[in-house]
């Protein structure tokens, strides 16, 4: 087990990535780090995390953000209940940041392993953090099938994160397994010819190392058909906020219509939704923009088709009648909208 450690550690300090959050010993700083990278790569989140923290840098500012904004700020990073979660924990802590692992484990939207990093990263707390690449390390380097997304996996690894720990400097060793799981036992094509634990590794002398760690689950994805209208009344458009328990809620997006099914523009267009909608304008000038556009989520596959719709009504009366609001074109970027919404405007929408 000390061997262990020193390999990894003796690793790391030739190998560690240079990223602005090692620099701190501020909870708060790596608390923003561990909730971008928890379903984020590290490529994605660095700029993310400098912006983040240059608008909002200690707890007080960003309790006292709005949720638009904040969501604003996250835009693109998606897992926006991310977000919601960082607000709802902010506004818990009076402006101090709690000092015990019970009291960040408490916090909205941490878990074990986020609690674990916080305390041992910021005040050198001996908890053991326990990831995809944590498991994946001691999955192969101790040869261990039992499936990492059983009960009895979680127990037992998380019983061994715990003993292989180096309590006596946990911080530069949970930073360095996470390293080197991220770098050189990576889940495809990991470096085993320079590997520094070639000669104990488990897995590779058992030649197993393309099979662990095992998974007893595999994630089903389902389909979704959305229909979205982009209305323009001369520099005016519609938005709504998505404010159901579903995907991008708090966002903004156009009037959309979902079907259960994929449907071709010449049923979608008789289609008794899309008529009814249509029936608040007088005359309507509809155009196909873009279709069978294909945005991928963890759960889910979005299949996406854009209909333009000019109409020379005013809008803001409608707007209110429907439960939507009513912008100036040229504003839209000051809203916070789903990656799919974002594309769109960068490729349909002049903005200058």
């Amino acid at each position: 087990m000390d061997n262990f450690s020193k390999v990894l550690i003796d690793w790391y300090t030739v190998n560690k990535r240079d990223l602005p959050w090692r620099e701190s010993k501020d909870p708060y700083l790596i608390w923003i780090s561990e909730i971008i990278l928890q379903q984020t790569r590290v490529n994605q989140g660095y700029n993310y995390f400098l912006r983040f923290i240059k608008r909002f840098p200690c707890v007080k500012v960003l309790a006292d953000a709005s949720d638009d904004e904040v969501m604003k700020y996250w835009q693109g990073l998606g897992y926006y209940s991310r977000a919601r979660h960082l607000l709802q924990a902010a506004r818990s802590m009076n402006g101090v940041f709690p000092k015990t692992y019970n009291e960040v484990l408490a916090l909205s939207g941490v878990g074990k392993y986020t609690a674990a990093a916080i305390c041992s990263f910021a005040y050198d707390m001996p908890y053991a953090v326990l990831d995809g690449n944590v498991y994946r390390v001691l999955a192969r380097y101790f040869g261990i099938d039992i499936p990492i997304d059983s009960t009895k996996g979680n127990k037992f690894f998380t019983e061994l994160a715990d003993k292989m720990l180096d309590k006596k400097q946990p911080a530069v060793y949970n930073q360095a397994i996470m390293d080197f799981g991220a770098i050189q036992c990576t889940p495809k094509s990991p470096g085993c010819s320079f590997c520094p634990f070639s000669e104990s590794c488990a897995a590779l002398s058992a030649e197993q190392v393309d099979f662990l760690p095992v998974k007893s689950h595999k994630t089903k994805v389902s389909d979704r058909y959305f229909y979205y209208m982009y209305v323009r009344a001369g520099d005016y458009t519609l938005l709504r906020k998505r404010s159901k328990n579903d995907i991008w809620k708090d966002l903004f997006e156009f009037p959309l219509i979902e079907t259960s099914e994929a449907m071709s523009r010449e049923d979608f267009m008789v289609s008794a939704q899309f008529c009814a909608f249509l029936g608040n304008f007088k005359e309507p000038v509809i155009r196909l923009v873009h279709s069978h556009v294909k945005h991928v989520l963890t759960h889910r596959i979005i299949h996406a088709d854009f209909y333009e719709i000019t109409v020379a009504e005013k809008l803001i009366d409608i707007a209110t009648m429907l439960g939507y609001i009513c912008i100036p074109i040229e504003n839209i970027r000051q809203y916070a909208v789903p990656k799919l919404i974002d594309d769109f405007i960068g490729k349909e929408i002049c903005l200058e």
